[in-house]
């Protein structure tokens, strides 16, 4: 659909300001006009035709935001004139109607990529309302492929989404530090997409054609982490048969993203600002200098001033990192962006998947934009892949839910305790119940479950062992 086509909208047929355009294309007159009639008494722009080859030619004129399709059409079938209108444009949305709504019409046409599946005579009300869902959906869809559009132009940012203020801001400066050299700290809550922004800032300098490589320095010892970064020689230590590159190297005249770099040791901070500094560094149990051009992108969900200030992290080191800041804003402050999030992981996880692409449902999004989302986008992301696995319809209705997002179920903080249970048995009780619970919520990903508690994922696997809590095996529900 081409901008300009967008931009006209509405200025057809002397409507100033419709809420959608429709397209009827059904060969009964009294359909069409009982249709038509409702329809602009709500202020949709509505056009009619009376068989399935004028509606394609219709669609293939301008553009709709929603087509209510009769299913027993003269000459070629409903489901015929779908599968067209489908390969003309695989994101606008059809109603079917028919007088035959069988439960096999209706799966027919959902299955064949139907938005709904009404049946004459309809419930005006509940008509009205499926309209205006779909094109409020095709509607959402146009300005995120446009907005995408813009900023693939301006920046290549193709797995960012957002259109807030926050959002905006960051890409602008992203797009600012991405051609220089300096080194960049993002700061930010967990799940808030801080490789996502190093991937970009990467995509976008001039090291673009070299190795991106993320390494997550919060999941692994400091022996191994040492030798992951700097590499070792045959023979350093007991496991080292053979020598072995660092990814400082596999990084040359690349990027470096060192994720939760509060994660590591004093010493390891030491080595680490040497090749900032010189960029120069030894293999482990080496005794040649290695020279490397790499640019470090650091990322971090605490407050590193703070732990500068306790002794636990080099004031030295955080000013080399602090060169250029960026404080990546928490879900809860964009949540504009929540339907256009929705949307792309709807799509990716459809395509995953190898399922039609669902759609969200009205009564589905609306607890979506309550929610606090203290996992922010990480969270919402398990939430929509959940909800299209489960799902065996063409929408994401809100039962597909996790019960802690709606309300169902009680807190597990909240459960009484047995009559002669200590205190010390409550708490312990209580915090089996939560961590238990934020396990669940993180499909036993215990390293994800740490980073939600702001907690090292060792301590949280000491409370592990010490409650007795059992860890099931990651599934995809």
């Amino acid at each position: 659909m081409s901008e300009a086509a967008v931009i006209s909208r509405g200025t057809l047929h002397g409507n100033p300001d419709p809420v959608g355009s429709v397209l009827i294309i059904d060969d009964e007159a009294e359909i069409r006009e009982s249709l038509q009639t409702l329809l602009e008494l709500e202020s949709f722009e509505v056009e009619t035709a009376v068989t399935g080859e004028e509606g394609l030619l219709r669609v293939g004129e301008r553009p709709f935001d929603l087509v209510l399709l009769d299913l027993a059409l003269p000459g070629r079938s409903g489901m015929e004139i779908l599968a067209e209108i489908r390969s003309h444009d695989a994101h606008l949305p059809v109603i079917m109607i028919t007088a035959y709504g069988t439960v096999e019409n209706a799966v027919r046409a959902m299955q064949s990529g139907a938005a709904n599946f009404v049946q004459k005579p309809w419930d005006n009300e509940k008509l009205l309302a499926d309209v205006r869902a779909a094109v409020g959906w095709r509607r959402a869809e146009e300005e995120n492929v446009q907005l995408k559009r813009a900023l693939k132009q301006r920046y290549n940012f193709e797995n960012i989404v957002g259109k807030s203020e926050p959002m905006l801001k960051i890409f602008d400066l992203v797009a600012q530090v991405a051609t220089s050299r300096s080194t960049v700290l993002l700061q930010g809550e967990s799940g808030t997409g801080k490789e996502v922004i190093a991937k970009a800032i990467h995509l976008n300098s001039p090291r673009r054609d070299k190795p991106f490589v993320p390494v997550n320095t919060g999941s692994m010892p400091t022996d191994l982490l040492e030798s992951t970064l700097f590499g070792h020689v045959k023979g350093a230590f007991t496991s080292a048969i053979a020598s072995k590159k660092g990814l400082f190297e596999v990084a040359d005249k690349g990027t470096l993203f060192l994720d939760e770099i509060a994660t590591m040791g004093l010493e390891t901070q030491a080595k680490i600002l040497r090749v900032l500094q010189d960029r120069k560094f030894m293999h482990l149990g080496g005794i040649q200098e290695i020279q490397v051009d790499v640019r470090i992108i650091a990322a971090t969900n605490v407050d590193l001033r703070q732990m500068v200030r306790e002794g636990r992290f080099r004031e030295d080191l955080f000013y080399r990192l602090n060169v250029i800041s960026i404080e990546l804003p928490p879900l809860r402050q964009r949540k504009e962006d929540v339907p256009l999030l929705v949307d792309y992981f709807l799509k990716k996880y459809a395509e995953e998947n190898e399922r039609p692409v669902r759609r969200i449902t009205p009564e589905a999004l609306r607890p979506l934009m309550a929610y606090s989302w203290p996992g922010n986008v990480r969270e919402l992301e398990n939430v929509i892949e959940r909800a299209v696995v489960l799902s065996s319809g063409a929408e994401i209705n809100a039962d597909l839910l996790p019960d802690s997002m709606m309300g169902r179920g009680s807190s597990p903080a909240l459960h009484d305790p047995a009559p002669d249970s200590s205190l010390f048995e409550i708490v312990e009780d209580v915090e089996r119940r939560i961590i238990t619970d934020m396990l669940e919520r993180c499909n036993w990903n215990q390293t994800e479950a740490a980073e939600r508690f702001h907690v090292p994922l060792s301590t949280l696997n000491q409370k592990i062992r010490r409650l007795n809590i059992e860890i099931k095996k990651k599934g995809r529900g």
